[in-house]
């Protein structure tokens, strides 16, 4: 009786939506960040290598 009342916690029109795990969408924040400041700093980094 528990695990039913635990389950309809979501709207009723989004109970068929699978959201993705949590892990994905950080890994996914990370690697966005980290290319954006690549973009970003591109001068600086090319600065750094010569």
């Amino acid at each position: 009786m528990d695990r039913n009342n635990n389950e309809d916690h979501r709207p009723s029109k989004m109970r068929g939506v699978v959201f993705p795990k949590a892990k994905y969408g950080v890994m996914a924040a990370i690697i966005i960040i980290v290319v954006g400041n690549i973009f970003y700093y591109k001068d600086f980094l090319l600065s750094l290598i010569k």
